[in-house]
């Protein structure tokens, strides 16, 4: 199946192709699940990003935002995202990483990404449906995923069971889970090489991870660890999960060269403030930003 940027989100290129771009390259933020651009979070972040990069800082609404972010499928989600021709850097919020990295994998003739920064995201996937609560959206979603959540409907209709991975099924998360074993290229003998040549020409990729986070399950799936297989107890640590020995997307190889700093923060969900955005984040918005003192705060 081809990933091409579709007309979908023609709309969405158009604006942005008309806008006027300060001389430092401009950065994106794709939101969460249940969140939208104009909400309270989204907006701190993009604004304050902006403010203390002094770059142009834009929210890209994913979907018709809150509900969309709940039941359009990931791939589609991908899908038209062609932006920033001169090339940008990207910030995931949560579930936006999801869609911020099939930006950089799938999208054929997209322009280049130079630095990712993972905010909170569950990379690795999420070992259970994601707390949900205060939506009119979470009690469909509860029923959706009680149905078997690597089934044809749910896959179809609730995107957080695209990045689902039960550890006690590995075998039903390769076979039906739709999106995730894709972006980390793990399917086997369906492997592509162009999504780990893609990956891997990031200038930088930043991994925050918050922890008391109680959102993302394990915690650890912000860096890329992960629960072994067959348990739910034992998480392993991002160099000891088959995603890095195997480098089946290029983990490794971007650790490798020293392009990937594992930042821990304290705190809840998504729960930056200012102090820890200008030090974690801000460096590696700024333009030819290749930043090496966060390695400092940087922990394996």
């Amino acid at each position: 199946m081809a990933y091409l940027c579709s007309e979908n989100f023609i709309f969405i290129i158009s604006v942005f192709c008309s806008i006027c771009f300060s001389s430092s390259i401009p950065f994106i933020v794709l939101h969460g699940l249940g969140e939208f651009c104009n909400d309270a979070g989204s907006t701190f972040y993009t604004s304050q990003l902006s403010l203390l990069s002094k770059s142009n800082g834009y929210c890209l609404e994913i979907g018709d935002g809150v509900y969309s972010s709940y039941y359009m499928p990931l791939e589609n989600q991908v899908k038209g995202m062609k932006e920033l021709q001169q090339g940008y850097n990207l910030v995931g919020l949560s579930q936006g990483n999801m869609v911020a990295r099939g930006l950089i994998e799938f999208c054929d003739e997209a322009p280049p990404v130079n630095n990712f920064i993972s905010i909170g995201g569950p990379n690795a996937g999420i070992a259970s449906a994601p707390v949900c609560a205060g939506s009119p959206w979470c009690a469909g979603a509860g029923g959706i995923s009680g149905i078997g959540i690597y089934s044809d409907y749910v896959q179809t209709h609730y995107a957080p069971s695209g990045y689902i991975k039960l550890p006690n099924d590995i075998a039903g998360y390769l076979r039906g889970c739709r999106y995730l074993p894709k972006l980390n290229n793990e399917i086997p003998n369906a492997t592509n090489p162009i999504y780990k040549e893609r990956f891997t020409s990031l200038q930088n990729l930043v991994l925050i991870m918050f922890e008391n986070d109680n959102v993302i399950t394990p915690k650890e799936s912000s860096w890329f660890g992960f629960y072994q297989d067959g348990t739910d107890s034992q998480i392993l640590p991002p160099q000891q999960t088959n995603l890095y020995l195997e480098d089946t997307f290029g983990l490794q190889t971007l650790d490798k060269a020293g392009k990937v700093k594992f930042i821990k923060l304290p705190g809840y969900h998504l729960g930056m403030d200012i102090q820890e955005m200008q030090q974690n984040v801000v460096p590696y918005l700024i333009d030819g930003a290749q930043k090496n003192k966060a390695d400092a705060q940087v922990g394996h």
